[in-house]
């Protein structure tokens, strides 16, 4: 298709994407553009799949953190994640990408944009 052709621009529905290997196509789900913490925590998502899929070192845990990728940024998608749910598929991602120093700008941002989803837990000396 010619660029003139028809052609839809980033971000509206029905366009097209490159997400890594794969041709996605851009569709918006009710509720999802209305919270800024949903599309933090895609673009957050969407910088680690590319950090990650650029990284050239042989991951054995490689498949488990793009599976716990994705399942992020569905969750994102839906506009109601659970705070648990995003924090288990962090954790997962974490382990799965071990101490890869090239990761770890992309990877605190993924942590950030979840932790806006809810506050963290205070644990020991000085809790009520």
């Amino acid at each position: 298709m010619l660029a003139n052709e028809g052609a839809r621009l980033w971000g509206e529905p029905g366009a097209l994407s490159v997400e890594g290997a794969a041709v996605v196509e851009v569709r918006r789900v009710a509720g999802t553009e209305d919270d800024p913490r949903a599309a933090e925590l895609r673009r957050a998502v969407a910088r680690l799949r590319r950090d990650l899929a650029a990284h050239p070192a042989e991951l054995p845990d490689r498949a488990i953190a793009d599976d716990e990728l994705a399942a992020l940024d569905a969750m994102a998608r839906t506009g109601a994640p659970e705070l648990h749910r995003l924090r288990r598929s962090l954790l997962l991602i974490a382990g799965a990408l071990g101490s890869v120093s090239a990761l770890g700008p992309a990877l605190t941002g993924v942590r950030a944009a979840i932790d806006q989803f809810g506050s963290v837990p205070r644990t020991g000396i000085g809790r009520d």
